[in-house]
């Protein structure tokens, strides 16, 4: 066995079953930590692939940023997993309908290899073995893909919109700034000069 086959079997196995730990812990904050030991792992799959943009991206933006703000926010809400927990019974037949047409489509991934090996061989971009693979994504992204690129860009900025727009609450009790109002505010309104004599007080 070679060394890049045993790292590979090493990471594999611990993502899986970092991943299967994910769902199965009782605790969401060790589901989190489990969570990102499988961004881990899977970042050390991208980079024996050769992917070392996608290593450096999953470990920076999911690891470094995504994956710690979910600790975070499990970590300062105060949520009662117990009743989140009751009814999921009612949702099990989507979530069953869902896994299994997921389960069919890894299949039909997986049986393509084996129908139709040449789909698997071929490249729908020509490798340039001089330039690094950083390169060449960022020249693809942004000159074939360019719309697109911008287009999904602009998708998660609506969604990162509508995420705030649904979870701003307004109270009542809460005391909040209202620039227009400070702004507009004269000297007048809020200085007073008061003479007072000499040992005399206020």
């Amino acid at each position: 066995m070679t060394l890049p086959l045993f790292f590979f079997y090493l990471f594999s196995a611990v993502a899986v079953i970092s991943a299967f730990m994910v769902i199965s812990a009782r605790n969401p904050v060790h589901a989190v930590l489990f969570l990102i030991l499988t961004f881990v792992n899977g970042a050390g799959l991208f980079m024996l692939a050769g992917a070392e943009f996608l290593a450096l991206i999953l470990i920076v933006v999911y690891v470094g940023a995504v994956a710690v703000l979910f600790l975070f926010v499990v970590m300062m809400l105060d949520i009662d997993f117990a009743e989140m927990r009751q009814g999921m019974l009612q949702y099990a037949p989507i979530g069953i309908l869902v896994g299994v047409i997921l389960l069919l489509e890894l299949l039909l991934v997986a049986g393509s290899f084996f129908i139709s090996p040449e789909v698997a061989s071929g490249s729908g971009l020509p490798i340039d073995a001089a330039m690094d693979n950083t390169r060449q994504l960022g020249l693809v992204l942004y000159t074939r893909y360019f719309f697109l690129f911008q287009g999904a860009g602009a998708i998660l900025l609506v969604a990162m919109i509508g995420a705030i727009v649904l979870t701003l609450r307004h109270r009542a009790s809460a005391k909040r700034q209202d620039p227009i109002k400070q702004v507009a505010r004269q000297a007048s309104e809020t200085l007073k000069v008061v003479k007072v004599k000499s040992g005399q007080g206020l």
